[in-house]
């Protein structure tokens, strides 16, 4: 989009375009300054850890720390959104890797359970605890 052409003024009849200067400068003032990407607050990560992986509330407290980041955000308080973005990430990323392990540990269990690991059975080869033949 261009911008608008200034309003041009009529020369006066007394001077002549062959008095004036030949060459012309232009200064261009930028007055937008350009302000860097507000921070994240991780609320759909948030959100999503409350609902499927909420360990000890690990869930429920980044997303009350992202609720806090947007809040910030909302207010122009980059670096207390940042603040509190940073510690939800953090509160996700904890509850990440614990519902990781928990879910590991569960099939590894499963696994040994169902491979028959855990049924006690007799030392000399049998499931009973009479000696011989009965």
């Amino acid at each position: 989009m261009q911008s608008p052409l200034p309003p041009y003024e009529v020369l006066p009849t007394e001077v002549s375009m062959e008095e004036m200067p030949r060459s012309t400068t232009v200064l261009v003032e930028e007055t937008q300054q350009q302000q860097p990407p507000p921070p994240r607050d991780h609320l759909v990560w948030s959100l999503f850890t409350t609902l499927y992986g909420n360990f000890c509330c690990l869930g429920l407290l980044a997303f009350v720390f992202s609720v806090k980041s947007r809040d910030r955000k909302v207010l122009g308080d980059y670096s207390g959104a940042l603040s509190y973005g940073s510690t939800a990430k953090c509160l996700n990323i904890t509850a990440l890797v614990i519902n990781i392990v928990i879910v590991v540990l569960v099939i590894v269990f499963v696994s040994l359970a169902l491979a028959g690991v855990f049924s006690p059975r007799h030392p000399y080869g049998g499931y009973g605890y009479g000696y011989g033949s009965t």
